[in-house]
């Protein structure tokens, strides 16, 4: 096991059993003048300034208007989000719902006033009062994006959309006749059970998945053994998004689970690229903008909150993530995203995702994510 796993695991161990140990600050009761500096732990391509392509830029305005500074550290995965949480020094992230209710559990964010952030009204209504962010009737956070995990595959090779994963995770042979064995990814994130779960609810309907997040002993088994039988095929377990991206374009992957945020990448490089839901239907991630339990700037974080659910900014980090903005009127009059942006990158399919979450025992009953962090490690590494 890596030193960089071996950390990752011993902070989201930390951050699961240490509830209590942070002892949270006095909840704010009115928005007050900014405190000249904002810190924030994001997924890569959430907070833009302007420095990839001049028509992307959420963040100038922010700092112009509130007089807060935005320094952001992105991170690769919900782990190494819960690791950074849990170290502190930042007062927000952007979670996922599998790291969303770790970081509500082991007091790591603290609960926001909703009637402080105006912009709460627009929000859809669908993400209002989710569970990945809602608990015992407290809100940690305000919603910010969402989208699908979607097939990428490589149009040269596949002429047709693929139309099941088990183009990644059974040995076969791809429509331009050769083995899919090191031409395909898979992410390096726990987590990524689940979309393996998801797969077999499918094609092994005898095995009863209803949830796969909620896996029995037997279930667990069976897409553990799915998951080391595809470990042969992988080229690479992606966790960076700009290192997938050089993979689709120099190394021969021709298809993986992927982010609207890479397809739309590759396709602007005009590389052969698409993405597809597969008829099995994918897993997703609904993210939630969480402040921090020691935040030391939680007026600028705040007002960032607000600012975040406008519709210009939800329309833009949509156009640039391949995401879903969580406030519909974004859908409508953004240049970037475009008139069919939200159809496109799947407004639609909302009741078809199944959301990240953490996995929970529940009395012993399902396997825990403890388990699913440990397992999926060893298959990474070959065991």
């Amino acid at each position: 096991m890596s030193v960089h796993k071996t950390a990752i695991l011993s902070a989201v161990i930390t951050a699961l059993f240490t509830s209590g140990a942070v002892q949270a600050a006095e909840a704010l009761t009115a928005v007050g003048d900014g405190e000249g500096q904002l810190d924030i732990v994001a997924w890569p391509g959430y907070i833009e300034r302007g420095e990839s392509d001049k028509a992307y830029d959420w963040v100038t305005g922010f700092e112009q208007e509130t007089g807060c500074k935005v320094n952001v550290k992105t991170a690769a995965t919900s782990d190494e989000m819960v690791s950074l949480m849990t170290k502190g020094g930042y007062d927000l992230v952007t979670a996922s719902g599998d790291a969303s209710l770790r970081l509500i559990a082991g007091k790591r964010v603290q609960p926001i006033d909703p009637t402080l952030i105006p912009n709460w009204k627009t929000l859809d209504p669908r993400l209002k009062d989710g569970p990945w962010y809602t608990v015992e009737n407290k809100t940690y956070g305000t919603p910010y994006q969402w989208g699908p995990n979607v097939l990428m595959y490589n149009t040269n090779v596949f002429k047709t959309p693929p139309v099941s994963w088990s183009v990644v995770f059974e040995p076969q042979d791809l429509p331009d006749g050769k083995p899919n064995k090191g031409r395909v990814q898979a992410y390096d994130g726990p987590i990524y059970i689940a979309d393996a779960a998801l797969y077999l609810k499918t094609a092994k309907p005898e095995l009863n998945i209803v949830d796969p997040y909620q896996l029995t002993e037997t279930q667990y088994k069976a897409v553990l053994d799915l998951l080391r039988a595809q470990q042969p095929l992988i080229h690479r377990y992606w966790h960076d998004a700009t290192v997938q991206m050089s993979d689709v374009k120099n190394e021969g992957v021709a298809a993986s689970s992927s982010w609207g945020y890479m397809v739309n990448g590759l396709v602007a490089d005009k590389q052969p690229v698409a993405s597809t839901i597969p008829q099995e239907g994918a897993t997703g991630w609904a993210d939630t903008t969480m402040l921090h339990a020691e935040a030391k700037h939680p007026n600028c974080a705040y007002k960032w909150m607000n600012w975040s659910l406008q519709p210009k900014v939800q329309g833009d980090v949509a156009a640039w993530f391949g995401s879903l903005p969580v406030v519909p009127d974004a859908c409508k009059g953004n240049e970037l995203l475009g008139a069919e942006g939200c159809e496109t990158n799947g407004f639609d399919l909302f009741d078809k995702i199944a959301f990240w979450k953490t996995p929970q025992a529940e009395g012993g009953k399902y396997v825990p994510y403890s388990r699913w962090t440990q397992d999926y490690i060893a298959i990474m590494g070959g065991r």
